[in-house]
């Protein structure tokens, strides 16, 4: 007697909304608001470009791109300054704001293996550093430290792959990528005191 296997169709891709995606990094960001750095700084960095932004003439963003549409587009695009404006603008971010952040696009853009994105707009774990990267929520040492990590995570699993390398294993899923990421914040805010 053979058993016969049949192949599994890859489900349909559902539309991510690239600006649903933007306000709840927003909120996030917005909900975890800092204290100063010195004590003699009476207000937040939030407040301070708050008032810049006031006093500042507000630039016109009237290009709307639609999510279905921002996803698929190559990630270069991300780093365009009127894209970046329409999307939040460069914002730093702590280690473990981007790691969250990281799981977010994941999430909402979906997750692939074996590459940095898919013609459908999927993510790997850099693939999703990649987005907020060139969207300019965090700097190159953010990611380089992000990785740091989830490195360190493995290591503590017993594992001597690179993260990327470890996304791509055959039998790996999203559920597991997804938990990876959230201990690499959980590591990161631990590691940082809480930032």
């Amino acid at each position: 007697m053979t058993t016969k296997t049949l192949p599994t169709a890859t489900p349909p891709v559902a539309p991510v909304d690239v600006d649903g995606l933007v306000r709840e990094i927003e909120q996030y960001l917005a909900a975890r608001t800092r204290t100063t750095a010195h004590p003699l700084v009476t207000k937040t960095t939030a407040q301070l470009v708050d008032e810049a932004l006031v006093a500042a003439p507000a630039a016109a963003a009237s290009t709307r791109i639609p999510g279905r549409v921002m996803r698929l587009l190559p990630d270069w695009v991300l780093t365009v300054p009127v894209v970046r404006r329409r999307h939040g603008g460069a914002r730093a971010v702590t280690v473990t704001e981007h790691l969250e952040l990281t799981a977010l696009v994941i999430e909402r853009y979906g997750w692939a293996q074996g590459t940095h994105r898919t013609t459908s707009g999927r993510r790997c774990i850099l693939g999703a550093q990649a987005v907020l990267y060139r969207l300019g929520h965090g700097d190159e040492a953010t990611v380089e430290a992000a990785g740091q990590h989830l490195q360190a995570v493995l290591a503590a699993r017993g594992c001597t792959l690179t993260y990327h390398r470890w996304n791509d294993l055959p039998g790996r899923t999203e559920v597991e990528v997804l938990a990876l990421v959230r201990a690499a914040a959980a590591h990161s805010r631990t590691a940082t005191g809480g930032r």
